[in-house]
């Protein structure tokens, strides 16, 4: 267990609560599927409602830093933590007029519990300390966690109903941050609000000293915009390939699929950075490239329909119907 070696006690803690957190946050999987299904409304609907919703989780993640820095990590994660619960759990009883105003609040706090847990993580191992693998165990906790919800809520939604997705997130989410309560310590050094020193630089202008994140950052959202496809368009393709009586069971497909990834990238990655560092991006765009390549030829591909049509397509569609011609 070398990556737990050295790691502190309060970041075993925290990985541990992210993994049982992550297990449940499956709403955001299901949310585009759930708005066009039992919500009844438009693909264009769903997509405003739930971009809507994720520009709150954009904000929460590029603001939860602050509210920890101003006010005390540990106070930012319960925050947001207990506002996101308690949102989910009463979604479903909203109407959808509500869910433009509800949910960007529910995705924003969940945003600030995202920035306050990698914060808590960074302050509670010293500089120079174990920090390269309380970031390494928490982000595997958080991971495995995300491999296991997807499916789980796909089981969830199949025998109950998607409402249950939404009560079993909020559930969750409330049952996180009581764990987290209980772990965190109320007063600490690494938890405690930090001294405010006016002389530190900026923001932009710490980041104008590095010109190489903010071009980083611009590429991640460019790539981030075309992953997150998958988690709202993608369900809904599914939605109209599968046949009625197997929407669960190519939803589940899906769910398992779209965290395949979790499992996979890290022992794969990591054993071709080890081998040689210069190839890993270039391979990984290759194979991006490769799929996309591959989806776009598969619409040449007959569906069911036109399969049908193919096999009628015989001997006897030459020479017509073995069928008696009707009376003249």
């Amino acid at each position: 267990m070398g990556m737990v070696r050295g790691v502190p006690r309060t970041v075993r803690l925290l990985a541990l609560g992210a993994f049982l957190n992550a297990v449940v946050s499956f709403t955001f999987v299901y949310l585009f599927v759930y708005l066009v299904g039992p919500r009844g409304l438009s693909v264009t609907q769903a997509g405003v409602i739930s971009g809507v919703g994720g520009i709150g989780l954009v904000a929460g993640n590029f603001t939860g830093g602050w509210f920890g820095d101003r006010f005390g990590h540990r106070r930012a994660l319960l925050t947001g933590a207990c506002v996101s619960g308690a949102v989910l759990v009463v979604l479903p009883a909203l109407p959808v007029a509500a869910l433009y105003a509800v949910l960007p609040v529910a995705q924003y706090a969940a945003g600030v519990v995202r920035a306050a847990n990698a914060a808590l993580v960074a302050v509670s191992v010293p500089e120079g300390g174990s920090r390269r693998q309380s970031f390494a165990l928490f982000r595997f906790a958080a991971n495995g966690g995300f491999a296991v919800g997807p499916p789980l809520g796909a089981l969830v939604a199949t025998h109950f109903s998607y409402d249950w997705l939404f009560v079993a997130d909020g559930l969750g989410t409330l049952l996180f941050a009581l764990y987290a309560a209980r772990i965190l310590p109320a007063r600490g050094s690494a938890h405690a609000v930090p001294a405010h020193d006016p002389d530190a630089p900026g923001l932009w202008r710490e980041l104008r000293a590095r010109p190489a994140v903010l071009v980083l950052l611009a590429a991640i959202v460019v790539v981030d915009t075309v992953y997150r496809q998958q988690y709202s368009t993608l369900p809904v393709f599914l939605a109209d390939q599968a046949p009625g009586h197997a929407q669960g069971r190519f939803q589940s497909l899906y769910a398992g699929a779209s965290i395949s990834g979790q499992v996979l990238a890290p022992p794969l990655g990591a054993a071709l950075y080890a081998a040689a560092p210069g190839l890993l991006w270039p391979v990984c765009a290759l194979l991006a490239a490769a799929a996309g390549v591959a989806v776009l030829a598969a619409r040449r591909l007959p569906g069911p329909g036109e399969r049908a049509r193919v096999a009628g397509k015989g001997p006897h569609a030459e020479t017509g119907s073995p069928e008696r011609a009707p009376a003249g």
